[in-house]
């Protein structure tokens, strides 16, 4: 049987990495403006994220704007907003496949097998939500870093990894790492235990008995 405490802790792990997820999801900094170079401006610093832009002060004074329309933003961003609400959709499933399926639940206990197999299923949901936010974020990332070295690109148009991209992509490993324990520890039949027989009846002639 599997693990009870390494399932407790696959779960933990996978449930904080949902919420990281949720977190880096609605984040705005996913991408800060950047101070590199010697003609930049400090005064303000502009932060983009996949709902809205933000703009923040010297002052201290912080104004954001949601984008207006959907089909105008950049492909990345439409693209990282599916994978990112997918990973939190498939998240949730797998939360709630994995409340019947761990064995601290009382939910098919007289099924073993069963609850094992239904406790598999949340730990690969779990590990697909991981996967969609690591290649959200990663995608995302990587756009980042292809603007921000391209010599056609302004000096003061570039950006930097935001705090959010960092958060998504603890929250990835740990939404995958959590799927794993949870797979790997599945209950498994035991193969190796021979079938068990009756013993044999003592009533049956011995050999070499007295015979009349």
């Amino acid at each position: 049987m599997a693990n009870s405490g390494i399932q407790l802790l696959g779960f933990s792990l996978a449930f904080l990495g949902f919420i990281g997820s949720i977190a880096s999801t609605v984040m705005v900094e996913w991408k800060a403006s950047s101070y590199a170079g010697d003609n930049i401006i400090t005064a303000q610093a502009l932060y983009e994220g996949l709902w809205k832009s933000c703009v923040s002060q010297s002052t201290g004074q912080i104004q954001c704007k949601v984008y207006d329309s959907l089909l105008q933003l950049p492909a990345i961003v439409q693209a990282t907003r599916g994978l990112m609400l997918a990973s939190v959709f498939l998240s949730i499933l797998s939360i709630l496949i994995e409340m019947v399926g761990l064995k601290c639940t009382t939910c098919m206990a007289d099924q073993p097998e069963q609850k094992a197999k239904i406790a598999l299923a949340g730990g690969v949901i779990f590990i697909i939500a991981g996967l969609f936010a690591m290649v959200g974020t990663s995608w995302y990332g990587h756009r980042i870093a292809q603007d921000f070295y391209n010599p056609i690109t302004p000096t003061n148009s570039r950006f930097e990894f935001g705090s959010a991209l960092y958060v998504g992509w603890g929250a990835a490993a740990l939404s995958i790492i959590g799927g794993s324990f949870l797979s790997c520890n599945c209950s498994k039949k035991q193969s190796g235990s021979a079938p068990r027989y009756p013993p044999p009846s003592r009533s049956t002639a011995q050999p070499g008995g007295n015979y009349v």
